[in-house]
């Protein structure tokens, strides 16, 4: 039951992040747009619920409630990124909004945008720890919670690797193409004679956000 349960939660977030941005661009009803779209936190709510009920009415912790925690915890800490992503494409197609930033590619500006990722990814991992742990104490001593440690170690790596790509991105900056003067016909930068004004200047690569 949990795992449909999950299977539905998803379908369902879907499907309200769908018709939310719908109505909000398409059908020009904002309101009831956003109405929909604040109704994805219900569903988080009623998976806790139920796998508390479970719980409560002696079913054996394992995998299934490890993974309700998980799909809670990085609903929490993706969740809204995920809306933003969605609404910035849909807001572009359909109500002539700008074009959608795209995240930086190269040095320092790079670099914060992978910590800013670690850190979504972290708080969805903790929330994710937090419930895991709610849910032993819950089951108490005498319980069967190894399922339930398990997926607080994964948890656990996953921190741990996001930290690890964000920290490279910091300690090895990436850096961005550099394009050199290109001799011309008469021996010069693009074209011109040598030493004009244009010698010897590189082009600032594109820069994203």
């Amino acid at each position: 039951m949990i795992v449909g349960l999950i299977i539905a939660c998803e379908v369902a977030f879907w499907v309200l992040l769908a018709a939310g941005l719908a109505f909000r661009y398409v059908f020009r009803m904002p309101r009831l747009g956003l109405a929909l779209l604040l109704c994805e936190p219900l569903l988080e709510v009623v998976l806790f619920v139920v796998s508390a009920i479970d719980l409560r009415y002696g079913a054996e912790p394992d995998w299934r409630h490890g993974l309700a925690a998980v799909y809670i915890g990085f609903t929490v800490g993706l969740g809204h990124s995920t809306v933003r992503w969605a609404d910035a494409r849909v807001a572009q197609r359909f109500a002539g909004g700008p074009p959608p930033v795209r995240p930086p590619k190269y040095g320092r500006a790079r670099a914060v945008h992978e910590w800013k990722v670690a850190g979504r990814w972290t708080l969805a991992a903790l929330v994710a720890v937090a419930l895991l742990q709610a849910a032993v104490w819950y089951v108490g001593g005498d319980g069967e919670t190894d399922s339930l440690r398990a997926w607080q170690s994964r948890m656990l790596w996953v921190i741990g690797i996001n930290l690890v790509i964000a920290g490279s991105y910091t300690l090895f900056p990436k850096s961005g193409p550099k394009s050199g003067p290109k001799s011309g016909p008469n021996g010069g930068p693009n074209g011109g004679s040598e030493g004009g004004p244009d010698a010897g200047s590189e082009r600032e690569p594109a820069k994203m956000r």
